[in-house]
């Protein structure tokens, strides 16, 4: 018997993202530029198979020929032929889907791989039976043969993504281990080259160590930063053209989209986009977003890169995303207000004055309706560009995703697991609204506040040196970011989960004021209702998040999830009755467990935990104090049997009881005559994998090609470097 975690369900969730209304009132000439930076970022978002395992790629090529000769419906009679039973086929169908939504056979919110719930040879037989099979036995029989076992293989390295004998990473080559990303980034910040769009390739040439760094790009050829370099003990190849298939597809309809850009910011905008696209240059994306933030208040906004690198086990290679939405004016209502706050707020948080930044650039805060969100998954908001050195003094946006949120945290009472009876009306009437103030607060205040203490490369200060004190020691602080150092660059693989931490942090602390709740329309008990669940869903969801920790290596799978067990120990370990985790027997027999949560001490004992644990997360994160940070956040992530809860015993129980995160189905637009004609599917697995069908409709056969091009030689050399 395999792991229940390792499958995805037959009724796992799955519903359609609801752009109808939002994109029926766009102008026409809105909606051709939201046409084109949809295509833009579908193309673009085909790159997450290639950085996601090295079989990716050829499971994708596999399924789109499967159901490209025959539709979901269609195929359901052929795999009765083949000896599928219904659940099998089902079985199928959700795998395929799952792979579709991940953009990979790793799960985006865990990276954990899934497999297909059904045997191997009937998996098989039902490729054999297909008409796609018949018509090109050749083809299809070596697409097979290239991803049969690592499709079903559960070899403990192949479990989920890491790095060396961690697990799978394929912004690396299979030899490469956390030393040599280490070494890589060295040799990145000497050359001032960002790790952003990047892959890295060990070789071992006559006992010397080689290494090629990938540039994503369209054009191959070399410019200012290829070439060989010596460096220490080791050569370093630096090469454009990865991916460069895709990144010229996006190029080509971000080119289109100009034609359609509502102002001048936009269309230079896009430029950036495309020049960084096209030659490989972190820099020219960072120029582009730059006009990005300028745009204010778009009716369709964007973004599209290389931008999150919570799948980089190093924590410093984006992954591809791109985006497209349609702002829901009466929800942005209320994040305006909140941005409004937001000066009177940040002096609230608990750090003196000199940790936070010289002045807080106001930025746009948008409720927008998904239209496109190509990548590995959907988040619920967003806070961009993830440039330090911008966010630091030029500015940022937030989006919070209405039409994820409206469907995406939907829960039915009888599913909802560790809460008592009484708390789960309460939960389930009041989570929507709790958690749209905490994603505001989390997005805004959270990712938006503090500052990091920089000593530039021509020896400039950011800060007085001979003043600011460390509010922990009382002493001058003594450490700080130098010359082309990050914060992603210096805290790497605890950057990402750290930040998610302090974020969540922000948003317990700030919802508990009065004026931000009377913002989002809650006041008197409401309000205490909103804060209750608030708190309560953060203690539920860092007990959850046990279902994202591997003991055998004892790393976490998933930044939020592990954000959120820390916060759970941070409370736990208060004490006086705040939270508890009482285990017990449920009424299927089965081990179970209750959280609790005082709310009489929230505004008490649990607000000077928060406020205590803050502090010191944003003091090692503004002086670049990564031994003190990782002591900090790595002692509270420690899963263990010692101690007052057996955590180990817990995450059984979590696995017992976990529910498979829902899948998105999303539309598709196309161009008919001078309009552009919007397409929406059901929310079934059918229908995700019908979305997916349809969405190359002009050149699928050589999206297929150029993505095997693109895989096969990583497969290959992913597996002799094994």
């Amino acid at each position: 018997m395999v792991d229940s975690q390792y499958y995805l369900p037959n009724d796992i969730g799955i519903s359609a993202l609801d752009c109808r209304e939002a994109f029926r009132l766009l102008s026409p000439k809105e909606q051709m530029y939201a046409h084109y930076l949809s295509r833009a970022s579908w193309y673009g978002g085909l790159i997450v198979l290639i950085q996601t395992s090295p079989e990716s790629a050829n499971i994708y090529v596999l399924l789109q020929k499967m159901f490209c000769g025959q539709a979901p419906q269609q195929l359901e009679a052929v795999a009765t032929a083949a000896g599928l039973s219904a659940e099998e086929y089902q079985a199928f169908l959700v795998y395929a889907a799952g792979l579709y939504a991940n953009m990979g056979n790793y799960k985006s919110f865990g990276d954990t791989k899934f497999i297909p719930n059904l045997p191997k040879e009937k998996f098989k037989a039902l490729v054999w039976e297909t008409l796609a099979f018949k018509q090109s036995p050749g083809d299809m029989e070596t697409l097979w043969g290239y991803c049969c076992e690592l499709l079903y293989s559960l070899e403990d390295k192949q479990k989920q993504l890491g790095l060396g004998e961690k697990g799978i990473s394929a912004y690396f080559s299979g030899n490469c281990c956390l030393e040599d990303a280490e070494f890589a980034q060295k040799f990145l910040d000497s050359k001032n080259l960002s790790a952003y769009n990047t892959r890295l390739f060990k070789t071992e040439i006559d006992g010397k160590r080689c290494y090629e760094v990938r540039l994503a790009s369209a054009e191959k050829g070399d410019d200012v930063c290829c070439g060989k370099y010596e460096f220490e003990d080791s050569v370093f190849s630096v090469k454009r053209g990865d991916y460069a298939f895709l990144m010229e597809k996006a190029c080509q309809n971000l080119e289109k989209a100009k034609d359609y850009a509502a102002n001048e910011n936009q269309k230079r905008m896009l430029e950036e986009y495309i020049r960084s696209f096209t030659c490989g240059s972190v820099e020219a994306h960072k120029e582009g977003s730059r006009y990005w933030i300028k745009d204010k208040g778009p009716i369709v906004e964007s973004y599209i890169g290389f931008i999150e690198s919570y799948r980089d086990p190093f924590g410093s290679r984006g992954e591809f995303e791109g985006f497209v939405a349609v702002v829901n004016k009466a929800m942005s209502a209320r994040f305006a207000q909140l941005v409004s706050s937001a000066e009177v707020l940040l002096p609230e948080l608990p750090w003196p004055p000199a940790f936070e930044k010289d002045r807080f650039l106001k930025p746009d805060f948008t409720s927008l309706d998904v239209l496109t969100f190509a990548g590995s998954g959907i988040p619920a908001g967003i806070n961009i560009p993830n440039y330090d050195d911008i966010r630091q003094t030029e500015g940022f946006k937030n989006v919070s995703l209405g039409n994820v949120l409206a469907v995406a945290y939907a829960t039915q009472k009888d599913k909802l697991t560790f809460l008592e009876e009484n708390d789960k009306d309460l939960y389930i009437k009041w989570k929507g609204p709790s958690f749209e103030v905490q994603v505001g607060l989390h997005e805004l205040l959270g990712h938006g506040s503090g500052k990091l203490f920089v000593q530039d490369d021509k020896g400039k200060y950011n800060f007085d040196q001979t003043a600011v004190r460390n509010p922990e020691t009382g002493e001058l602080i003594l450490s700080w970011y130098k010359g082309s150092e990050t914060w992603d660059s210096k805290f790497s693989t605890i950057a990402s989960s750290y930040e998610e931490c302090r974020a969540e942090c922000v948003g317990l602390y700030l919802c508990l004021n009065k004026q931000v709740l009377s913002i989002f329309g809650h006041e008197g008990e409401d309000a205490e209702e909103v804060v209750y669940v608030n708190w309560l869903n953060m203690v539920r969801a860092g007990l959850l998040g046990l279902e994202f920790y591997t003991p055998e290596s004892k790393s976490w799978r998933q930044a939020h999830m592990q954000a959120r067990f820390v916060i759970l120990r941070v409370l736990l370990e208060a004490g006086e009755g705040l939270v508890g985790l009482r285990e017990c027997t449920g009424a299927d027999g089965q081990p179970d467990v209750v959280v609790t949560l005082d709310r009489s001490k929230i505004y008490t004992v649990g607000k000077s935990a928060i406020q205590r644990f803050l502090c010191k997360l944003q003091v090692h994160k503004s002086t670049a104090d990564v031994e003190g940070g990782r002591a900090l956040y790595e002692g509270h992530s420690a899963v263990t049997a010692d101690g007052t809860h057996n955590f180990l015993h817990l995450r059984e129980t979590v696995l017992l009881r976990k529910e498979a995160r829902k899948m998105f189905v999303q539309a598709n637009t196309y161009i008919k005559g001078d309009s552009v004609e919007l397409v929406e599917y059901e929310g079934s697995a059918a229908g995700l994998i019908q979305s997916f069908v349809e969405r190359f409709p002009d050149d699928a056969e050589e999206v297929e090609a150029q993505l095997l091009s693109t895989a096969l030689p990583l497969f290959n050399f992913w597996d002799l470097s094994s």
